[in-house]
């Protein structure tokens, strides 16, 4: 699944970069650890199990198109937290900061901002 989600994030890299000044990044990095043995039963079939963890983060900035986001994302074993940013339609920037784990659910902490912008004056 990560990796679907760079691909997407790489696509639309591609696409932003024929617009002047857009910029896109993204990042991942997956750990393989060494598998472990799982027995089912008698002993007759083993399941290979990798300690999932991964790490990744991506950013978009296209001025042409509006589209203002970026996320950054951790996995260690059944432990999720992330943090992902956007930018909405009238101007507000939703910050999200989540935690997900297999004994408390998933949990995100929202708030918005307001980005100002300060017109600079020129001198003649």
């Amino acid at each position: 699944m990560i990796f679907k989600v760079a691909t997407i994030f790489a696509l639309v890299a591609v696409v932003s970069a024929d617009h002047h000044h857009a910029f896109s990044s993204q990042h991942v990095h997956k750990h393989d650890g060494h598998h472990e043995v799982v027995s089912h039963g008698h002993g007759h079939h083993h399941d290979y199990y990798t300690h999932p963890k991964y790490h990744f983060e991506y950013k978009i900035e296209d001025p042409h198109t509006g589209d203002h986001k970026s996320q950054h994302e951790e996995r260690d074993g059944d432990v999720v937290k992330g943090y992902y940013e956007l930018k909405e339609p009238d101007g507000l920037i939703r910050h999200v900061h989540y935690h997900a784990d297999k004994h408390s659910g998933f949990h995100a902490d929202v708030k918005h901002s307001i980005h100002h912008v300060v017109p600079k004056h020129h001198h003649h």
